[in-house]
């Protein structure tokens, strides 16, 4: 995309490439809340998958039921490693003829290599759409220049809204701040992007802080080399618990049946009073011991500062905790626990007495 100028930096007051925000990041934030503005986020891959084997064979690598996915309904699944661990995340999108492929910018070229792998024999065929085609984010209707193939909008719409078929929620909230998360990404050429100037733009923070406040997780921040979808309460969109096998099955399984995520994703809400936010790796403390680590901040329009992040599965969901910089400054944080200690261990077993006892 060498030769690509990104009409969106174009715009006045656009800082960044694709823009962070255009001057006003929390006015761009109520106005992407209220589903008036749209988020460039052309720098995100895009692969095709097509083929009549295209689904099962999606279905047999990943973590969520793919086969028989309907024409324009949408999906999110996980690309596992042997032992359970996130290498990939795509949002799914087919239109009957193609699957449409999603992912955050610089994971394409690695699925693709991934996919182009497994073959084998299967009538498939991946290749590369992100010169050809530019993500749009918005919280309201996906914008009229929207590509349109086989009758059906490229238009993917986040599951994280509900808990999908298949799937399990580790929150225990009464009421998910996931349910007002309306969010969809529409697929747009390259060639009609101008098209889009007279829509009102918000810009890549505004959508940031909206996706934390929603506990939403992704690839780009939440993992790392060692995460599991349970850590990050991925199975409520990302997973189906009883489909069939697929590379990694067995930890998702065991995890969730057996055993706790060594590791849980909390919101935390920051003392802004220091009008600074901490950055993505930061150390999260329980007194003065790290605990954890910052994946994702913001300001947010309502809430305040806040941020996403990963601590272990021992720290008490009851203690205040304390965000560390790289230059050494703390902030006080508190958390609000996401995923619970004591997720997993969901399937009834029952107990067996041990060798020699004399319980009754």
């Amino acid at each position: 995309m060498s030769d690509f100028v990104d009409p969106f930096t174009l715009r006045e007051g656009a800082v960044g490439t694709p823009p962070r925000h255009y001057g006003n990041p929390l006015g761009e934030q109520r106005e992407l809340a209220a589903g008036r503005a749209i988020v460039d986020l052309s720098d995100r891959d895009i692969l095709s998958v097509t083929g009549p084997d295209r689904l099962s064979w999606l279905d047999s690598l990943t973590s969520q039921r793919l086969a028989g996915l309907a024409p324009g309904h949408s999906a999110e699944t996980l690309l596992l490693d042997p032992s359970g661990r996130v290498e990939y995340a795509a949002r799914v999108l087919d239109d009957g003829e193609t699957t449409w492929l999603l992912l955050d910018a610089g994971t394409g070229a690695g699925f693709l290599a991934f996919l182009s792998r497994m073959r084998f024999t299967l009538r498939v065929e991946v290749l590369d759409r992100s010169q050809e085609f530019a993500t749009i984010g918005t919280l309201g209707e996906a914008p009229a220049a929207t590509a349109v193939r086989n009758g059906i909008p490229l238009v993917w719409h986040d599951p994280w809204r509900e808990i999908v078929a298949g799937g399990f929620q580790y929150s225990a909230v009464p009421v998910h701040p996931g349910e007002d998360w309306n969010y969809s990404e529409a697929l747009v050429e390259r060639s009609r992007l101008d098209e889009l100037g007279v829509l009102p733009a918000a810009g890549t923070l505004a959508l940031e802080a909206l996706r934390i406040a929603a506990w939403r997780p992704r690839a780009a921040t939440e993992v790392d080399a060692t995460t599991i979808p349970h850590e990050l309460d991925w199975l409520r969109s990302a997973v189906h618990l009883s489909k069939g096998c697929y590379r990694g099955q067995e930890t998702v399984a065991k995890v969730h049946n057996l055993g706790h995520p060594p590791r849980r994703l909390v919101l935390l809400h920051l003392d802004g009073s220091e009008g600074v936010l901490p950055a993505a790796d930061d150390e999260v403390l329980l007194a003065d011991a790290v605990v954890g680590r910052v994946t994702a901040t913001a300001l947010h329009h309502e809430l305040g500062p806040i941020a996403l992040a990963v601590v272990k599965r021992s720290a008490d969901p009851q203690a205040a905790l304390a965000v560390r910089s790289a230059e050494g400054a703390v902030l006080a944080a508190a958390q609000q626990v996401i995923v619970p200690p004591d997720a997993g261990a969901e399937a009834n077993v029952p107990r067996i007495p041990r060798v020699g006892s004399t319980r009754r």
